[in-house]
């Protein structure tokens, strides 16, 4: 049985190269799905809502596996946004909205996610896990970017892409009450275990055609 691993089937949308602006069309993928407020990383919410993402995540896994289906579990992936965006932009992250998503293959379905829940529910019962939801994300149009380092210095990395990459490439940020318009990112590094300046993360942002 092959393991599959989306890092390299995917590779332009989970392994792009480094420091290369793009834009690029990210076709419809289905996710298990947490949402909360608060300090990513060290907040109680947080945490909470990985402590149940991954419990359903790993017995979805092992379910496939038994139907020879084998694959690594795709990385995390965040939405980030805030109700007043100033404080989004400003760092003032207790205030900042996320949701939390590890990509499931297409022969995933809603079914099989419902027995994970079943079985991770009777082996741990995480706080969140009725939290977790299963649910298409269409993003479409992006601009993208892969970053090494720390997440800090993502900062100057965005302001270019939302200032001057975007626009020059005929595109422009959808308003905030779009339904895809949250900044996104992949976390291809687990800090736990890499020195900030190795981090890599992919940035994403939707766009729509100024035309």
């Amino acid at each position: 049985m092959t393991k599959i691993d989306f890092k390299k089937t995917l590779k332009a949308f989970y392994n792009p190269k480094p420091k290369i602006y793009e834009i690029i069309t990210i076709p419809p993928m289905n996710f298990i799905m947490i949402d909360g407020i608060g300090k990513p990383g060290s907040s109680p919410a947080y945490l909470d809502s990985l402590a149940a993402l991954y419990p359903i995540a790993y017995k979805t896994k092992f379910l496939a596996k038994a139907k020879d289906q084998d694959y690594v579990v795709p990385p995390l992936q965040a939405l980030w946004w805030a109700d007043d965006m100033s404080d989004f932009v400003s760092g003032n992250m207790d205030n900042w909205r996320w949701t939390l998503m590890l990509m499931q293959p297409d022969w995933v379905d809603a079914e099989m996610i419902a027995e994970a829940r079943a079985i991770a529910a009777k082996k741990q019962l995480p706080k969140l896990l009725n939290n977790v939801r299963f649910e298409t994300y269409d993003e479409g149009v992006v601009a993208q970017y892969l970053h090494i380092g720390s997440y800090p210095d993502e900062a100057p990395i965005l302001k270019y892409m939302h200032e001057k990459f975007i626009p020059e490439q005929g595109y422009k940020m959808p308003d905030l009450a779009a339904k895809i318009s949250k900044h996104h990112e992949i976390y291809l590094s687990d800090p736990r275990r890499v020195a900030p300046q190795k981090l890599k993360t992919i940035l994403r942002q939707p766009v729509v055609a100024t035309g």
